[in-house]
C-alpha cells in the first residue's frame, strides 16, 4: 500500500496473512533476512505471532504480518484507505 503523502512515518505498508504462528514468524524472518542480504537493511520483528500480529519496521516500508482474525479486526486497508493499493494477491 502506497502511503506517500498520506502519513509522515513511512512510505509503504506491506500487509500479509499467515495461517499459523509458525508461518507468521517465517514470513517476518524471511523478509528480515532478505532485506539484510540484498539491501543491508537491519530490522527486528515486534509483536508475537501467538498474539496474531508481527510487525517489522524497515523505515520507509512497514511489514504487517497478521493472523486472519487480527487482519480482519484491524482492517488496515480501510483504516488507511487514502493510500493506494499497489498489488493484491489472494
Amino acid at each position: 500500500m502506497d502511503l506517500q503523502g498520506v502519513v509522515s512515518f513511512t512510505d509503504y505498508f506491506v500487509i500479509c496473512t499467515g495461517s499459523s504462528d509458525r508461518m507468521l514468524n517465517a514470513l517476518a524472518d524471511g523478509a528480515i533476512d532478505l532485506a539484510r542480504e540484498k539491501h543491508q537493511v537491519k530490522a527486528r520483528p515486534q509483536g508475537e505471532a501467538s498474539a496474531g500480529w508481527v510487525i517489522v519496521d524497515f523505515s520507509n516500508v512497514i511489514l504487517h504480518v497478521f493472523a486472519p482474525e487480527q487482519r480482519a479486526y484491524y482492517n488496515l486497508e480501510e483504516l488507511w484507505r487514502e493510500g493506494k493499493t499497489l498489488l493484491k494477491l489472494q
